[in-house]
């Protein structure tokens, strides 16, 4: 197998199905090859989830900042149109 070839559904122990690589659209780089063993670049990282609804499905809400929420909700709340926090410092509820 060449150098640089895209791999997925890998077995770490020979016969034991496939572990790394496996979800669509996942695929590790072959980097070397020492005798029976292989270096591979594995597809860690950050994925876009792109539309809002995917993230919604997970779980993850979306970020509300104090600012605009009403006094009740958040010291930073409330004012007329564009007011500023009206304290000194920052602070978290």
């Amino acid at each position: 197998m060449p150098l640089g070839t895209d791999i997925h559904n890998i077995e770490i122990t020979l016969g034991k199905g496939g572990q790394l690589a496996r979800a669509a659209g996942a695929v590790a780089k072959l980097i070397a090859k020492e005798g029976k063993s292989a270096t591979l670049k594995l597809p860690f990282g950050e994925k876009s989830l792109g539309r809002v609804g995917s993230k919604r499905w997970l779980g993850k809400r979306p970020v509300v900042r104090g600012v605009v929420m009403n006094p009740v909700d958040h010291p930073h709340g409330g004012g007329e149109g564009r007011a500023p926090i009206g304290r000194k410092q920052p602070t978290t509820p």
